[in-house]
């Protein structure tokens, strides 16, 4: 007996609202649960997102309607603007000198609190707090007090070595190292990170490169950095992410002008000037664009360097 075609096109519906029906009663709790996520995702993630894309080729002042001008911001920014280039540089410097020294202080604490310490739950606390405080404004108000020219860490210098520092904050050859240094002191959640790798490090080891012969410094670049790498990598991906982001602590102490003469201009609070300050925001869009390209491609580079780095076998010789 011959099947018609609209007889087979029937079945094929039929198979396909059971198919979806089966679908639906496995998983339908989950997608219900996801749902409010979903929402929140289109609405506060993606739909900005489409709408800083379509402003970044405007003309935009948010009181006046956008103006089409295509590549225009773009040839702007790296045409012209010599503040963006400058928010650029002083932005990779940062990047550069907090991000290593961030990574090299907290391994040393975790090195140090791997040890076995007696109270090793308290001083994971004490150790954590910076990382909790940091971001916030009054630890930023608080950290530009205690660097100005009559601040605590002048009179520490003067009483202790004799020395009359000078003003980090208003100093342009200093002022970028002061937020460097506020950075480093927020090691915490790094910390915490590093020690959890440590842990996961077999004693046994280190036992048998005691045996060798192998001191703590051979132990250290052939076994512990070695089967540390994985963690090494994630916190770099996160601390360089973070490290772009930064804004509050620059924003506090320079007043938010970036001074003096754009020695803390990083280029978020460079975005946040153009669109909230001079109400450039089709500008801060496209700035916005830039910015995640910069980071997309760091954190390319860095994931695609780790083939040759990170170790995910049983460490070193």
């Amino acid at each position: 007996m011959n099947v018609t075609t609209s007889d087979a096109r029937k079945a094929g519906r039929g198979r396909g609202k059971n198919a979806a029906g089966r679908l639906w009663r496995k998983d339908g709790a989950a997608y219900l649960f996801l749902l409010p996520w979903l929402i929140g995702l289109a609405i506060m993630t993606l739909g900005p997102m489409v709408s800083s894309l379509y402003l970044s080729f405007t003309n935009y002042d948010m009181l006046t309607p956008s103006e089409w001008i295509g590549l225009g911001n773009y040839r702007e920014m790296f045409g012209g603007d010599e503040r963006f280039i400058t928010s650029l540089k002083v932005t990779f410097v940062y990047v550069l000198t907090s991000v290593p020294l961030k990574l090299a202080f907290a391994l040393g604490v975790a090195m140090l609190l791997n040890k076995g310490l007696r109270g090793l739950g308290f001083y994971r606390t004490v150790y954590y707090i910076p990382t909790l405080l940091g971001g916030s404004v009054a630890i930023a108000v608080i950290w530009k007090k205690m660097f100005s020219g009559n601040g605590v860490f002048n009179q520490m210098l003067y009483s202790v070595f004799g020395v009359q520092g000078p003003d980090w904050i208003a100093n342009p050859d200093y002022s970028i190292y002061s937020l460097v240094v506020l950075s480093a002191w927020q090691f915490g959640s790094t910390m915490i990170i590093f020690l959890a790798g440590l842990k996961q490090i077999p004693t046994e080891f280190y036992e048998a490169a005691r045996v060798d012969g192998a001191g703590r410094i051979r132990q250290l670049f052939r076994i512990t950095l070695p089967l540390l790498t994985p963690v090494l990598l994630f916190n770099i991906v996160i601390q360089m992410i973070s490290a772009f982001q930064a804004f509050t602590q620059a924003f506090i102490i320079s007043g938010g002008t970036g001074g003096p003469i754009d020695s803390t201009l990083f280029y978020t609070l460079y975005l946040y000037i153009k669109g909230f300050t001079l109400f450039e925001m089709g500008y801060a869009s496209s700035m916005a664009w830039v910015l995640l390209f910069i980071i997309g491609f760091f954190t390319a580079l860095v994931f695609g360097s780790s083939k040759y780095w990170v170790n995910y076998g049983d460490g070193g010789d």
